[in-house]
């Protein structure tokens, strides 16, 4: 089972201590009009925080947010396409205007164009854009606004176990496995051959993963991008990890899954939201189960 913490435990008790948090403290959760976002969203805005919801799409971001100050919890929303550079650039301006200062920023925002049992790379493209470069892009647009503080500010990128060190090739395996030569630089001429191969008809041969290829390279190259910035941020008030939610029942599942976004979005709650001195950075999570990067 991914998620081993009880789940009646953790209602009660969210983070394994007593609420340090104040509703100062401003959240921002990307594609969060379903799914795990919008339960990341919810119980973040249960826990007592300043939520900020995201969607790409208008009408139905309103609706999210609708629903639920419906129920007595008031969340901000402000439109959000993380595959747009603009659409970036325009939302970080609406955010500092109206908070000046972020805590927390929760990456969720991703695509894949596969059924389960599928492998096609046919919109490998927009998943690359999507998954990899709309988070950086988003993190690096963001990381100025992040309140120092002896909270320590927090980034968590919702990842996938499909996105761990699963490519016989062996060049991409030896670049990601450089602890002290990885950098963006690699990491992005890592993803532009990898788009090449698709081009080219070739990605089969070439040691890319097997599964959900496009989706898979999206996540290696986000994990690879977040222990970059654990290793930068290290010590300097800011903590990046990921979290792999496991088989989840969402839309990009088509609603199978061994357990609901709800649970998942409990457990990347209390992830969110540890106490400074037990905040870690630098990990990959499954469930509640931290891996050390140098282990991916």
């Amino acid at each position: 089972m991914l998620l081993p913490v009880s789940y009646v435990q953790y209602r009660m008790n969210p983070c394994g201590a007593c609420r340090w948090w104040s509703e100062d403290m401003v959240a921002v959760v990307t594609g969060a009009n379903k799914g795990i976002g919008f339960a990341l969203v919810k119980r973040l805005a249960e826990l007592g925080l300043n939520v900020v919801l995201t969607s790409r799409d208008v009408s139905r971001g309103y609706k999210a947010v609708e629903s639920l100050r419906s129920i007595g919890l008031h969340v901000h929303f402000s439109r959000l396409d993380v595959s747009d550079p603009a659409s970036i650039n325009a939302f970080v301006s609406w955010f500092r205007e109206k908070f000046g200062a972020l805590d927390i920023l929760v990456n969720n925002a991703a695509i894949s164009f596969n059924e389960i049992g599928e492998n096609s790379v046919e919109h490998a493209e927009t998943v690359i854009r999507t998954n990899f470069y709309g988070p950086k892009l988003l993190t690096e647009a963001f990381l100025p606004f992040f309140r120092r503080s002896a909270s320590i500010g927090r980034i968590l990128n919702i990842s996938s176990r499909l996105g761990l060190l699963n490519v016989s090739n062996p060049t991409v395996r030896e670049i990601l496995q450089d602890e002290e030569g990885l950098s963006e630089e690699c990491m992005e001429g890592m993803v532009s051959w990898f788009l090449e191969d698709v081009k080219s008809g070739t990605w089969m041969e070439k040691g890319w993963p097997k599964y959900w290829t496009d989706y898979s390279v999206s996540k290696l190259a986000l994990n690879a991008y977040s222990r970059l910035l654990a290793n930068r941020y290290n010590g300097r008030g800011l903590s990046v990890n990921c979290f792999c939610p496991g088989f989840t029942q969402t839309a990009m599942t088509r609603g199978k899954g061994t357990h609901t976004a709800e649970a998942a979005a409990d457990i990347g709650a209390r992830l969110v939201l540890l106490p400074p001195e037990k905040l870690p950075t630098g990990k990959f999570y499954i469930g509640c189960s931290p891996f050390l990067y140098s282990k991916l």
